[in-house]
């Protein structure tokens, strides 16, 4: 099997990184039991990066390995340490290519040296539970997964950068010609389409450097997609100028000169997008004798039609010259026109699912669907194996107006609710105002170990408020038992200034030692 030298369109699927997962981490030391929460970030994914390579010349690396994927983030772990940031993957891609999604809409054309596209973006960390701490939830114990990556289809076209387009029939003379002006070697023969890709010869005319291609395999409906030339038209849709190569030669019978250059002209047209291209016509084959007497039948009307004619001879090397410097002097009018081409970054976001609300809700045969950026990103960073974690969702989803959205449109506890695509979409049981999160806690989300409202310190702030109210004579421990109210047995020694009475209600066997230290705060 023959291996392609030249491609110059490639399907290529890539993938960006998985960001990193949090970690629910709390700092360990000794006599400190429950230093607080410690869990790192995990790092962002790797993002996948089109960059234009003015060296590279093809797609062929591409051909050959179609997939291609980021590095992924690392997680985090305790002691406050982040995971590691994936390494982009940066595709080295030609000068001129054309990136088209999976539904063929071209998304970017990255020209000029430098010139970059994030074509995947990387998964976002998931946050460790130190960045979910606050005041109401002081120790977190969860945190969030990291996002998956971008991974997406596209097709890579690549539309050679040349300053002249060498256009014609199938040996018209398009390889030789380039091959007298240049040091380029295509290859050359005496049959029907002997180019099967595009050829490049830089050429030098003074002090202009330029570059040529031939167009390979043009006939009539080539722009239907016969022959060779559907291929390759889109080599052409760059050049400054064209250059008309036309056999005077040719020993097919009912050829001339005028008809090959308006068949090739309707392909032109039909294939759009050239009509303000300059023109040049080089009349080839004049070293033969027939070519020389045809050339000069069809030079006046050639030229009848504004069109400037050369004759030339890629095998002698007749007229090459002065066509050279026409082309030349066209190639630098349109570089003095055209306007200088920085590099640029393109970042490819996809637009949002819920457009310019923060989400919206449909009801469905399957249930209500609740689509959004916000709603689905979270989701997919929780770890549903973790009580506090589902809590903690359902607590952002609350504040985002989700549950009072699905109320007004008429959603009763127990309807079935999806957030996300279609296709991996998650699935609940509406379940409105009803408390989530492990049995430890209070509201959800909230860590019950960390609140200030033990009943403890909700009894001595009690005392103290009441304290400067005290009656003449009235001790600590009478104030402490008037908050207490009425009881049927006291807690504590008579000397405890803390001293209160139990409801009468409490088991009489609490388990509790006499040298119990925690026992007056039960």
């Amino acid at each position: 099997m023959a291996v392609p030298t030249f491609v110059d369109r490639v399907t290529l699927l890539v993938s960006a990184g998985r960001g990193g997962n949090g970690v629910a981490s709390v700092h360990r030391e000794k006599f400190k039991p429950l230093g607080g929460p410690d869990g790192g970030n995990g790092g962002p994914g790797g993002s996948v990066i089109l960059r234009v390579d003015p060296s590279v010349t093809t797609l062929l690396d591409y051909h050959h390995s179609p997939r291609r994927r980021a590095e992924h983030g690392g997680h985090g772990a305790g002691a406050h340490r982040n995971g590691s940031h994936g390494a982009d993957l940066v595709l080295p891609v030609p000068d001129g290519t054309v990136v088209r999604g999976e539904d063929g809409e071209a998304l970017a054309d990255l020209v000029g040296a430098g010139t970059e596209m994030v074509i995947a973006e990387g998964g976002r960390g998931g946050l460790g539970n130190a960045a979910l701490a606050s005041a109401k939830r002081k120790a977190p114990g969860f945190a969030l997964l990291g996002e998956p990556g971008d991974e997406l289809t596209i097709t890579l076209e690549l539309k050679v950068v040349a300053d002249v387009g060498l256009v014609g029939f199938p040996s018209a003379g398009k390889s030789s010609l380039i091959a007298a002006m240049s040091r380029a070697r295509p290859k050359i023969a005496d049959y029907p389409f002997t180019t099967l890709v595009p050829n490049l010869g830089v050429v030098t005319a003074g002090d202009t450097v330029f570059t040529v291609a031939d167009v390979p395999g043009l006939i009539e409906g080539a722009s239907e997609g016969r022959g060779l030339g559907h291929d390759f038209l889109r080599h052409v849709e760059r050049c400054a100028a064209l250059v008309h190569v036309i056999d005077t030669a040719s020993i097919e019978p009912g050829r001339n000169p005028v008809d090959d250059l308006d068949v090739i002209e309707n392909e032109l047209a039909r294939y759009g997008g050239l009509e303000d291209r300059p023109r040049l016509v080089a009349l080839n084959k004049v070293d033969v004798p027939d070519g020389a007497d045809i050339a000069d039948m069809v030079l006046d009307d050639l030229a009848a039609r504004g069109l400037q004619v050369f004759q030339v001879s890629a095998a002698s090397g007749a007229g090459v010259r002065e066509l050279t410097f026409a082309m030349a002097r066209i190639v630098m009018e349109a570089r003095a026109a055209k306007p200088v081409v920085e590099a640029t970054r393109i970042v490819l976001r996809p637009t949002g699912a819920d457009g310019a609300e923060e989400f919206t809700v449909k009801q469905t045969g399957e249930g209500w669907r609740v689509r959004g950026t916000k709603p689905e990103r979270w989701v997919r960073q929780t770890d549903f194996s973790n009580d506090e974690a589902v809590g903690f969702l359902a607590d952002r989803l609350d504040r985002l107006g989700v549950e009072e959205r699905l109320v007004k449109m008429g959603a009763v506890e127990g309807d079935t609710v999806l957030i996300g695509h279609p296709d991996n979409a998650v699935v609940f049981d509406f379940r409105p105002g009803i408390d989530a999160g492990a049995e430890m806690l209070g509201r959800r989300g909230e860590d019950q170990r960390f609140t200030e409202e033990r009943p403890a310190a909700s009894r001595r702030r009690a005392i103290d408020e009441a304290f400067p109210e005290r009656g003449e004579g009235e001790a600590r421990a009478d104030v402490a038992r008037r908050v207490a109210g009425p009881t049927s047995y006291e807690i504590g020694g008579e000397d405890d200034p803390d001293r209160v009475e139990a409801p009468a209600d409490l088991p009489e066997d609490l388990g509790w030692s006499e040298d119990d230290p925690t026992r007056d705060e039960q």
